[in-house]
């Protein structure tokens, strides 16, 4: 029997039925007006076109649950047409769209490893990990006494990314970054 959640429940991540379209939950929050009846305001993102979506349900609505998993699998290569990403356990080869990895092909290099996430045992959706080491391949000299208070420059990383970097980083130093926000963390 399918599994069914109350709007009490929904948790980022969680994929929902919607008018029978599978749907995840970005965020929610749940709203109790000073008059009228509590509801949730949610975003979701559609898993068939990626798009997000702002939704509002009463308290206590009831939706169905989808069957979600995910594996960590490791980045082996791109070409145009695939992805493919390997098992490390078994060596099984897995090759989804590129549109599918879009996001987190920002932020891989060959040899990391990926979330991926399936839906009924199809393939949905692939995840970089939350903080990635990169090398940064250029770069401007960061001059002393450019500011007060410090400052950031830009810089390109090994993957085509360009983020920025507090002046004192130089070209060839590998740095650590958030994949959720794009921003430098530290020296790696």
């Amino acid at each position: 029997m399918a599994d069914v959640v109350n709007t009490n429940q929904f948790k980022s991540g969680m994929a929902i039925e919607i008018d029978g379209e599978p749907y995840t939950i970005v965020e929610s929050q749940h709203v109790k007006p000073g008059k009228g009846g509590a509801f949730v305001r949610t975003k979701v993102r559609s898993i068939r076109t990626g798009n997000v979506l702002d939704k509002t349900f009463r308290a206590g609505e009831k939706f169905t649950r989808m069957d979600t998993r995910s594996r960590a699998l490791q980045y082996l290569y791109s070409t145009e047409t695939e992805v493919v990403l390997m098992d490390p356990e078994s060596y099984e080869q897995l090759s989804v769209s590129p549109g599918m990895a879009e996001e987190a092909m920002k932020w891989v290099v060959e040899n990391m490893d990926v979330q991926v996430f399936y839906l009924d045992g199809q393939p949905i959706d692939v995840e970089a990990p939350t903080t990635v080491e990169l090398e940064i391949t250029h770069t401007e000299p960061g001059l002393r006494g450019d500011t007060a208070q410090g400052g950031s420059k830009p810089a390109t990383l090994e993957t085509g990314v360009s983020i920025q970097v507090p002046l004192f980083i130089e070209q060839g130093e590998r740095i650590k970054v958030d994949t959720r926000t794009g921003e430098y963390l530290s020296r790696a």
